[in-house]
């Protein structure tokens, strides 16, 4: 939304999406995406900042989501090209 930080937006999406309350000022920038947006024209493209938090509340679908499932490295033929490349990321990080 304008006038909102990188960090800002990503909370108020966690709540839509999956109802997890964030707070901005914690969430750790790991790295960001720029690929072409799966189903699009060529050129399209999808620019995403990926970042970490840290909660003990579980995800839920919230307004925008129909349902939460957890993924693996071994899901990624599963998963638009954005999706692939914060996968391979998130395993160099050794985060999955």
């Amino acid at each position: 939304d304008p006038g909102e930080t990188s960090a800002e937006a990503a909370a108020r999406e966690a709540f839509e999406e999956v109802a997890l309350r964030l707070d901005p000022d914690h969430l750790e920038e790991l790295f960001e995406v720029r690929t072409q947006a799966h189903g699009e024209p060529e050129g399209r493209q999808v620019h995403m900042r990926v970042f970490l938090a840290r909660t003990g509340d579980e995800p839920v679908p919230s307004g925008e989501v129909g349902a939460v499932h957890w993924t693996t490295s071994a899901d990624a033929g599963r998963c638009p090209p954005a999706g692939v490349d914060v996968l391979h990321r998130l395993v160099e990080l050794g985060l999955i």
